[in-house]
């Protein structure tokens, strides 16, 4: 199996009309290490994707860091400031949480503090099956291709994944919209 055949999700495929890939409904995020290929899930999370969207459209995630990779768990980006404390100009979204899909390897999902309803721009994808955020935190994604790139992150340190001279998105844009 190859490492992007591993992140072929577990979770029912709703992202496809007659076996074709929704380009309205799938993301390029494109990596120095070459492009991943995200399923968005309007059917799971309407306005984390809209959001998302709307960010990609804006070219907000492009230059932005992935300022936090735990090894084994994930890796978080979506914040301009590198900080884990930024996000977009716009109000923070309500929590979208559901239990009919799991946080499985490439799921990604929406980052907030402890305030369910706190999401806004920041995001994270899934190294390994992490079942306590079942239900807890918004799925808006899954990798269907290129997580063998997304393995390649750059690592933080303790537990905190803290990442000193991180890995940024070069771009991340809605597919319909590359020509």
């Amino acid at each position: 199996m190859t490492a992007s055949a591993s992140a072929q999700p577990a979770n029912e495929d709703t992202n496809t009309t007659q076996g074709q890939t929704d380009l309205e409904n799938t993301i390029y995020m494109d990596l120095t290490y070459g492009r991943v290929v995200i399923r968005l899930r309007p059917d799971l999370a309407p306005k984390h994707v809209a959001r998302v969207k709307m960010l990609c459209r804006e070219g907000f995630y492009d230059g932005t860091p992935f300022h936090r990779v735990i090894e084994g768990f994930m890796a978080q980006g979506g914040d301009p400031t590198g900080t884990g404390q930024g996000g977009s100009k716009y109000p923070n979204l309500p929590a979208e949480f559901t239990n009919s899909v799991h946080f499985l390897r490439g799921t990604v999902g929406a980052a907030r503090t402890q305030d369910p309803d706190s999401a806004n721009s920041q995001f994270y994808i899934m190294f390994a099956p992490s079942p306590h955020l079942d239900g807890q935190y918004t799925i808006w994604g899954q990798v269907i291709d290129g997580m063998q790139f997304v393995d390649m992150i750059k690592r933080g340190s303790g537990g905190s994944g803290t990442v000193t001279d991180p890995d940024r998105i070069i771009h991340m844009r809605v597919a319909a919209d590359v020509k």
